[in-house]
């Protein structure tokens, strides 16, 4: 029985590549599952009964931009490394990490602002203020209720003879809730894409990336892009279906 030869430098250096490329699908696998379920819960709980449907913060939009960027930059820098312009990759991958503590910084200001307007984690329907009609408005089984000198009153009911306050005062804002969650759990996962991206610039500072080796700067990239169209869905999602 002959001993398995060992493998090239070559062939180990495909191995791990190929593992490294694989535990990133993994990961982008898992997050996605992970917002699915978050996504499919909230629709389930709008399905009936009262929801207050929030006007989404300018900071938010603001950020989408700010990250499509990120991932423009970050791609850039991939494709530096790649074709062996090894000294933009530092740089490009700076420019990122900048962009992507400038889109949590916008995240904050649009939370600040959610809060300032009554729609916490935690709370009820008659705390939201702002203008209704302009930064929300409240439904029943996606019925727009109408507002006439503080009361909210079905559109069918005419005459306008049964407020419904009292039970309005009785809702919880789960969809405040929701939108917390699913904006915080992305805030989350691109906390990791930020220390990634620390990680990323030290290693090409100390000149790592290579043409031939660099699967660290792509796994960093591909979960970079993932996070900028996760966010997009997500904007898209509380925007349209919110």
């Amino acid at each position: 029985m002959t001993e398995q030869e060992p493998f090239t430098p070559q062939e180990e250096l495909q191995r791990k590549v190929k593992s490294r490329r694989m535990l990133t699908w993994l990961i982008v696998f898992a997050i996605v599952m992970f917002f699915a379920g978050l996504t499919s819960a909230y629709l389930v709980s709008m399905s009936g009964g009262y929801w207050v449907n929030i006007t989404i913060p300018a900071a938010f939009q603001i950020s989408t931009a700010v990250i499509l960027i990120s991932s423009i930059t970050a791609q850039w820098a991939l494709v530096s490394g790649r074709s062996g312009r090894t000294k933009l990759v530092a740089p490009l991958l700076g420019v990122t990490l900048i962009l992507g503590l400038a889109f949590t910084w916008l995240q904050f200001q649009g939370w600040s602002e959610l809060v300032s307007k009554g729609n916490h984690v935690v709370g009820k329907m008659l705390h939201t203020s702002g203008e209704y009609g302009v930064d929300h408005t409240i439904s029943r089984n996606g019925e727009e209720l109408v507002l006439e000198d503080g009361n909210f009153y079905l559109p069918s009911d005419g005459p306008s003879a049964r407020p419904l306050n009292a039970e309005l005062d009785e809702q919880r804002n789960v969809s405040s809730s929701y939108f917390y969650v699913l904006t915080v759990a992305h805030l989350g996962h691109l906390v990791f894409g930020l220390l990634s991206l620390v990680v990323m610039l030290a290693m090409a500072l100390l000149g790592r990336y290579t043409p031939a080796y660099h699967p660290g700067l792509w796994s960093g990239a591909v979960y970079w892009h993932f996070l900028a169209g996760l966010w997009v869905y997500l904007l898209l999602f509380l925007t349209f279906v919110h």
